[in-house]
């Protein structure tokens, strides 16, 4: 078991909230001998307090308990403060206990907007609404502990030093997910109540192998970089951050050795995008071709600088509506290779189809070399490392969801049975087949890990997780991804643009300020400032029933044939606008307006 860090000084791990009418009062109770912490309910000010404020018949506090501070966002005039209000244990990670987070908890402290003007009062209000989408996010993780944003490799790798160090201060910013809503508290230097969390999935499970226990987890970390959602977080930026970048990590805990596993996902290191419009798939738009080489040498670039080297494994269609992304990707990645970076497409659908997904073994039959070299971390009982990680498996398909966790589940699964092996736990020719309750826990494992990480970018579970939940497609799972497939396209085109406005706005990338956005400049213009997707399905609707209905109106007349045109005709120009204008009619971001 790996040795226990220690960070100083240790985080709160249990608080009493007091809710005066002028502060919120959060007041240690795990038995820590910190002060108080008071935030104003005015304009969000905090301070240390050793007392706590005089309560009477007409002061009467509400009380609550809560388990973190996730942190502070200012917006307008008002502050809001996120607190964890519920938790659950879902494991331990290297010997620490994990929690989910079960529900928060956004505090506003905005009673300076009394003073406000009107407008003032209105755009506050748009943004706060925001907050409402916020609370609903899912996949958040911490440990009071441990720094869940570094792999166990990496953790092992810390000096002395910085392990002392708070675990925000230790903390990846690629994925400390609060990264942005601590900046208030850091400013304040309030280090024990400042809570570190991870999006993402965390996932373990023990069973037992002959007379032996294997503790197995898995950990998704979510990238903030270029957080958001399906449709409206697409390919890479300027600076080569790329949309839905996670890495997964797959921890083997046995007989006194700790072996673990990293792999990598994210979206196809290009400047593209797919905006919605109404239309099942949206076409593929491809930006500035010409730069793509320079955007995906500056993402591998970055990837070296952490993994050391990498293999690109690019599962998309070389025809049809991918082909040209495929064409790109692959292009750009001839003036990448070399220089510990290599690239592989692997055609997916063509190769696999629907139903085939034993074919993979021809994947890692092209990657087996490489994954041997790279190898994974191994550390013995005494925390000595016997083996490092050299490198990184990199998969894409286009949403880096579906395709994506079939075949890193895959290779999970062969690096298990290389780490059994390497134990002594396996015979050389032994595998996970040979273990029916290894095998079963261990794709449940994978099936809940891709559902997890495909709910926080799509909405839905991950399509395809029969075959990683039971090895094999059924016709049960099937009709799930037809179900999944409609509520992906719900979700894209009517809910998803205003999530990706509260997921820019928690993580910093869109920052508000007084005296741009007092100017209302998040409402848009001309159509798209009445398109609404309901009322015109309503009108069309209407339209064609009473079209209809004038034709039963008893024997032929011309009149009632008339009055059936003019509805009929009402319902096809309304349908004709919103078909041209699709876009329009979506629920698309208001804060960073796509093309």
């Amino acid at each position: 078991m790996m040795e226990k860090a220690e960070s100083e000084p240790k985080l709160y791990t249990r608080m009493r909230l007091w809710e005066f009418s002028d502060q919120y009062v959060i007041e240690p109770t795990d038995g820590s001998s910190g002060s108080s912490l008071s935030v104003s309910r005015i304009d969000g000010a905090m301070k240390l307090i050793d007392e706590l404020p005089e309560c009477g018949p007409v002061r009467v506090p509400k009380i609550r308990t809560i388990f973190g501070v996730i942190g502070v966002l200012k917006l307008v005039a008002g502050s809001y403060l996120f607190v964890v209000m519920e938790r659950e244990c879902v494991g331990s990670y290297l010997g620490h206990p994990i929690f989910k987070v079960s529900s928060f908890k956004i505090l506003p402290c905005n009673h300076s907007l009394n003073n406000s003007q009107s407008e003032q009062k209105k755009v506050e209000s748009e943004f706060a609404g925001l907050l409402n989408v916020a609370e609903k996010l899912s996949g958040l993780y911490f440990s009071y502990n441990v720094n869940l944003t570094l792999s166990a490799q990496r953790l092992h790798e810390l000096g002395d030093e910085s392990k002392r160090l708070p675990l925000w201060r230790q903390a990846d910013p690629r994925f400390l997910w609060n990264n942005y809503l601590l900046e208030t508290l850091v400013d304040n230097k309030l280090d024990p109540y400042m809570l570190p969390i991870v999006q993402g999935c965390f996932q373990h499970f023990q069973v037992a192998i002959d007379n032996d226990i294997a503790d197995v987890t898995l950990i998704a970390r979510r990238c903030t970089r270029r957080n958001g959602t399906r449709m409206w977080r697409r390919g890479a930026d300027s600076d080569g951050y790329v949309a839905n970048f996670v890495e997964s990590e797959q921890i083997l805990q046995m007989n006194g050795f700790t072996a673990s596993f990293v792999q990598i996902r994210g979206s196809i290191p290009v400047l593209w995008e797919q905006i919605v419009d109404l239309t099942y798939k949206p076409k593929f738009d491809i930006r500035r071709a010409e730069e793509a080489p320079r955007i995906a040498e500056r993402h591998f670039l970055d990837l070296r600088k952490t993994y050391k080297t990498v293999l690109a494994v690019d599962l998309v269609n070389k025809h049809g509506g991918e082909g040209r992304l495929c064409e790109i990707y692959g292009n750009s990645m001839q003036q990448v290779t070399g220089n510990d970076v290599s690239y592989l497409h692997f055609d997916f659908h063509r190769i696999c189809g629907h139903v085939h997904f034993e074919r993979l073994s021809l994947l890692y039959a092209q990657i087996s070399d490489f994954l041997e070299k790279s190898g994974y971390c191994l550390l013995n009982e005494k925390n000595e490392k016997l083996k490092d990680q050299l490198g990184v498996v990199r998969t894409n398909c286009v949403d880096c969801l579906d395709r994506t966790n079939v075949t890193q589940s895959m290779i999970g699964r062969k690096l298990l049975e290389w780490k059994l092996r390497r134990i002594g736990v396996f015979s050389a020719e032994e595998t996970i087949d040979d273990h029916p309750h290894l095998d079963e826990q261990f794709k449940i494992l994978w099936a809940n890990h891709g559902d997890e990480i495909s709910i926080q970018y799509s909405g839905t579970p991950a399509l395809k997780g029969d075959f990683v939940r039971h090895g094999q497609r059924t016709i049960e799972g099937i009709l799930k991804d037809g179900w999944n497939a409609l509520l992906r396209y719900y979700l894209n085109n009517f809910v998803d643009g205003s999530k990706q406005d509260a997921i820019d706005l928690l993580h910093g990338h869109y920052i508000v300020s007084v005296t741009r956005d007092m100017s209302a400049p998040t409402q848009g213009g001309g159509l798209e400032s009445f398109a609404s997707f309901p009322a015109a399905l309503s009108i069309v609707l209407v339209g064609f029933f009473f079209s209809f209905m004038s034709l039963r109106q008893g024997p032929f007349q011309f009149r009632y044939l008339f009055y059936s045109l003019i509805w009929a005709s009402l319902s096809i120009g309304v349908a004709a606008l919103v078909k041209a204008n699709g876009r329009m009619f979506c629920n698309r971001p208001r804060l960073h307006q796509p093309r």
